[in-house]
């Protein structure tokens, strides 16, 4: 019967998926499964008689000790999870349960059972990263949802403002005898309003050219002392009208710089009108220009509303506002911040803002690397300026809105030329086979004809019919692939409304 017993308990442990042992209270071991043998490579004549410590190495082996012990000292079943080397040479994770086991000698015996749960394991540990990373998308999915809903919210209230005093001071002109002083206060109001959303439009095109990758920049020599002063007139008033006292510091050893001109401007615009719209009246604004061997500094400071510790780390973040409540006191898009690291960063530089908190003031700095590469004696001259003389000059446009279209013939004329106006590219087809004008201005879309569409068709013209036409796209479809557009369909040069009458005869003069 006992034999019997014994063969039932050596079948059965020869076939369980649990590696079995006994040992005693000290850890000596008096019994391992066949499992446990083949499980840690362990042959049961080399264990039997052996303690932990003669097994395994020092880290293992008092684990496994400390826990028999307790065992041993509890009477308790102990459940634990335990690293220990597997048949491959890996280590891998265990589920162990050590038991008392009462033995008719009275001895104090400890049996185990562990369970290789590694594949469990790791499946539960990638399954729950698995899910820490939908939840972080999630989050940042519906962020990206609540700051696009907040920045469209402002943006509709940023492009509707200007145009309240533009409509209300124009039927003020049209239905009221103003005097000649209120007259000057409505053109002034309504050409700052005008600007104001051209500013708006003209950032929201920038952060369209950023995230598609197609911002470039022209690169020359730049005097940025020169480019500091330039973007210092343009503030000059909004800091005047808020008695804001604009302090400049420049260097007298800074370097020319390599970058672009145009574009570094717009970085210094955008700092110093920063500072100007949140430094309250009779406040101080600063900027700094000095250079080292390696780098040109430029550094604007206020005593203004300054930056919470909380949003600092978002200030150039695109679409981020640190306030878009309907209870804001500054307007913006929250553009430009954005606009300047991206510009400094093309350029190779850094951009990095500081402030002790709100109501303190903000500084940022700008440093750019040196680049020792100059212009050759004479390649950055500019050219002269053209002569704004039409006259006799024959210009077709082609503006299918009636108040543009009359604009135009208005703006032209008034520098001498002879004006013709078509309504529709099929209108201004047939103008074109009946006379032949120096030049062609025309709107991009237009109904049944676009503007592409009637320029191809004209360069199909031999040269005596018209073909070679000089022609200006004026859209305002303004990004850098229409421009692309535009000059490939055949357009010799591309302008973006709304168009300076100057830019525009510039434009005409330059290709005649």
């Amino acid at each position: 019967m006992r034999q019997e017993s014994e063969e039932r308990f050596q079948a059965f442990m020869a076939h369980s998926p649990a590696a079995a042992w006994i040992t005693d209270a000290d850890g000596k071991v008096i019994y391992l499964s066949p499992t446990y043998v083949n499980t840690f490579q362990l042959f049961t004549q080399d264990a039997i008689g052996k303690t932990a410590f003669e097994l395994f190495d020092l880290e293992i082996a008092t684990q496994l000790l400390n826990n028999i012990q307790t065992v041993a000292k509890t009477n308790q079943v102990l459940e634990t999870i335990e690293m220990a080397p597997r048949l491959d040479g890996t280590i891998g994770d265990f589920l162990v349960y050590k038991f008392p086991i009462a033995h008719l000698s009275g001895q104090s015996l400890v049996g185990g059972v562990a369970i290789d749960v590694t594949s469990r394991r790791r499946a539960e540990e990638e399954r729950e990263e698995l899910l820490l990373r939908e939840q972080a998308a999630r989050e940042a999915a519906e962020t990206a949802n609540r700051i696009k809903d907040e920045f469209l919210a402002v943006l509709s209230h940023e492009l509707r403002t200007p145009l309240n005093p533009i409509l209300g001071w124009i039927k003020l002109l049209r239905t009221h005898q103003l005097s000649e002083e209120k007259k000057a206060i409505a053109l002034e109001t309504i050409e700052r309003n005008a600007k104001l959303q051209t500013q708006l439009i003209a950032d929201l095109l920038d952060v369209s050219r950023i995230l598609q990758g197609k911002l470039t920049l022209n690169i020359s020599s730049v005097d940025l002392a020169a480019t500091i002063a330039a973007a210092n007139e343009t503030v000059a008033l909004a800091a005047e009208a808020k008695s804001i006292q604009i302090h400049t510091e420049i260097a007298p050893d800074v370097q020319l710089f390599m970058g672009d001109a145009s574009r570094l401007q717009q970085v210094v615009w955008n700092l110093l009108t920063n500072a100007v719209k949140f430094t309250p009246t009779g406040g101080e604004v600063k900027i700094k220009l000095e250079s080292t061997n390696t780098y040109t500094q430029i550094q604007v400071s206020d005593t203004g509303k300054g930056i919470t510790p909380e949003f600092l780390p978002y200030v150039f973040e695109t679409f981020r506002q640190a306030d878009s409540a309907t209870t804001r006191k500054f307007g913006g898009l929250g553009l430009g911040l954005a606009i300047v690291r991206h510009i400094v960063e093309m350029h190779g530089g850094t951009v990095h803002a500081d402030s002790k908190g709100e109501d303190q003031g903000a500084i940022f700095t700008v440093r750019l690397p040196l680049i020792t590469t100059f212009l050759q004696p004479n390649q950055n001259k500019s050219l002269p300026k053209i002569s704004l003389n039409l006259r006799g000059v024959r210009v077709l446009t082609v503006e299918d809105e009636q108040d543009t279209r009359e604009l135009l013939v208005f703006m032209i004329e008034q520098y001498g030329a002879e004006v013709t106006a078509a309504a529709s590219g099929r209108e201004a087809l047939k103008i074109l086979k009946q006379s032949q004008p120096d030049i062609l201005i025309c709107d991009i879309a237009m109904p049944e004809m676009d503007g592409y569409m009637l320029i191809r068709q004209v360069r199909s013209w031999p040269k005596g019919q018209g073909g070679q036409i000089k022609a200006i796209a004026l859209t305002a479809y303004a990004g850098e692939s229409d421009q692309k557009q535009a000059l490939a369909a055949g357009f010799q040069r591309h302008l973006s409304k709304p168009i300076d009458p100057e830019e525009l005869v510039e434009a005409i003069a330059s290709l005649i």
